[in-house]
């Protein structure tokens, strides 16, 4: 008896993305301006597609007809002749010719010459010492190598260019824009330092975050970053990391490679001709009491008056707590919408197809811009034959391929549109009379309404901007949770965090309000929320504490 181990064959389902879903999925959640990017690529490299012009776009049956009648099209009707051929191996045409398929259409009607004109060659009277002659074929007579090459001209070459000069690209040309550490390194070229004292000045400029602060991401937060620890992780001794953050601190912009906000303002104020020694004294010793707004304490503990407290502060006030923001200023991003929201539509929807459609506003895409495809039926309609088997391939996968793009396309613009004809069906309040009216909206209860998946919904909403009438809003400030309570169902956390920030607006500034205090006017309002849960919203908006904002008469 056998019992060792052996491969047993196992069949099993698994789930797996086709290329056309896998598609379907990237261009749903695309923006308006990455689709406009990604259809110009696809008219590029796809030849059986064109840019509509005075027929319009191809429409979503179109495409399905079009999809049926290709799957009912069989490709042997191209391909049988070089299977056939490849199968017959060394034969001649001439026993080829009574096996050839029965003509289907205009695309064999070179097979039919050739047929014929091999059934008749037999009555002529052969010449013994003649060598034979094959039959003519009319596809030899078309350069289709040459046919592709100007259909892929780009326009500029000439027809006695026969020489294909390598020339650099555009990006070449381009000057990318300067960051934080360019600008540091550039400066160190030009200091006289040892190699060890440059090493240890390119660790520091290493180390820099965003803002220009010398830190270490923890699992928390960031923190400062200590020479030891900079040390052990890159193998220098304490003592040039020491030097080498004195060197980076003296580069442009002042306050650079600080570990926290005391030392970066101190730095800038070492850095002025005539510091302000009573500015100095505030950062250096009362920077708490200084953010605090407690100047009458600070104005009694040092012995100045409360105008000099005022013109110090004017000082640090001119100072800049990030340097590093200059060199690191992200490209600012172009927001144009996908859709708009407008108020009145038509007698029946276009979307649930409804004549009593409750929803007041109704949704427009925003195709300005956007390439209208449509099919190029030439490629369809030419004839192949046995020596052209190859192209013939290629095209059937480029249309197969092209109508897959065109359904992708409209299936993304209807899933948008459904999406946000269900927004607009559940926010038709906020959107008639303002934020303070967003109900709670979550992405599974729309995901269920319309039929689809949670996460089609949420590519369908992603990076996508609608105008309303109440401006320009991300898809995604629609959804938000609800808060519990007697009245929590109606309220999303979005408006829960307006209502502390009016309460602590409208608060006495010599008594405000404490997080306890604030919870309990929520909970006399029938939201029922933890002081932690008020602690956090405050701290979210960067709002003081009560001890912070409390200010003596």
């Amino acid at each position: 008896m056998n019992l060792g181990p052996k491969l047993v064959a196992k069949p099993m389902l698994k789930q797996t993305l086709t290329p056309g879903l896998v598609q379907m999925v990237s261009i749903l959640a695309m923006n308006k301006l990455e689709l406009q990017e990604a259809i110009t690529q696809e008219l590029l490299e796809n030849p059986l597609l064109d840019e509509a012009q005075e027929d319009g776009p191809t429409t979503l049956e179109e495409i399905l007809a079009m999809e049926q009648e290709l799957r009912h099209d069989p490709p042997a009707d191209n391909e049988l002749l070089a299977v056939t051929a490849a199968a017959a191996g060394s034969a001649s045409d001439t026993e080829l010719a009574p096996e050839a398929p029965p003509d289907t259409g205009e695309r064999f009607e070179s097979s039919e010459r050739d047929s014929a004109s091999l059934e008749t060659a037999p009555e002529a009277a052969p010449d013994p010492g003649a060598e034979p002659v094959a039959a003519a074929d009319p596809f030899e007579e078309i350069d289709f190598g040459s046919f592709f090459d100007e259909y892929l001209d780009p326009g500029y070459r000439s027809a006695s260019e026969v020489e294909d000069i390598e020339k650099p690209s555009f990006e070449q040309f381009l000057s990318a824009p300067t960051n934080l550490s360019d600008h540091l390194r550039w400066q160190l070229q030009a200091t006289s330092l040892t190699e060890q004292g440059r090493d240890a000045a390119e660790a520091i400029i290493g180390n820099l975050d965003d803002d220009g602060y010398l830190t270490a991401e923890d699992d928390n937060k960031r923190r400062p970053l200590s020479l030891e620890e900079l040390a052990e992780a890159e193998q220098l001794p304490v003592e040039a990391l020491t030097k080498g953050l004195a060197v980076v601190q003296g580069f442009d912009p002042p306050g650079i490679a600080a570990r926290d906000l005391r030392e970066c303002l101190l730095l800038q104020l070492k850095q002025i001709a005539t510091p302000d020694p009573l500015a100095v004294k505030l950062v250096q010793d009362h920077l708490v009491d200084l953010q605090g707004l407690k100047y009458k304490e600070l104005s009694k503990t040092l012995g100045v008056t409360q105008d000099e407290i005022m013109a110090a502060l004017a000082v640090i006030r001119k100072l800049d707590p990030y340097p590093g923001r200059r060199y690191n200023n992200n490209t600012a991003r172009l927001i144009e919408p996908d859709i708009f929201i407008v108020k009145g539509r038509s007698e029946r929807c276009s979307i649930c197809d409804r004549h009593d459609c409750p929803n007041e506003y109704r949704v427009v895409t925003n195709d300005d811009g956007l390439p209208q495809l449509s099919l190029n039926s030439q490629y369809r309609t030419m004839k192949w034959d046995k020596s052209q088997r190859d192209v013939s391939r290629y095209i059937r996968d480029r249309y197969t391929s092209a109508l897959q793009f065109l359904k992708n396309l409209e299936q993304r613009k209807q899933t948008i549109a459904r999406v946000c004809h269900s927004i607009i069906a559940r926010q038709g309040e906020f959107l008639e009379r303002g934020i303070d009216y967003l109900k709670p909206m979550m992405i599974k209860e729309v995901a269920e309404e319309i039929g689809v998946h949670p996460s089609t919904v949420s590519r369908a909403v992603s990076n996508k901007y609608a105008h309303t009438p109440q401006g320009v809003l991300e898809l995604r400030f629609f959804f938000t949770e609800s808060v519990q309570g007697a009245r929590g169902g109606e309220t999303s956390l979005v408006i829960l965090k307006r209502r502390v920030k009016k309460l602590i607006e409208d608060e006495n500034p010599e008594k405000p309000l404490t997080d306890e205090q604030i919870t309990q006017v929520l909970r006399d309002q029938g939201i029922d929320v933890t002081r932690r849960t008020v602690a956090k919203y405050r701290e979210d908006m960067n709002i003081p504490s009560t001890h912070q904002r409390r200010r003596k008469a």
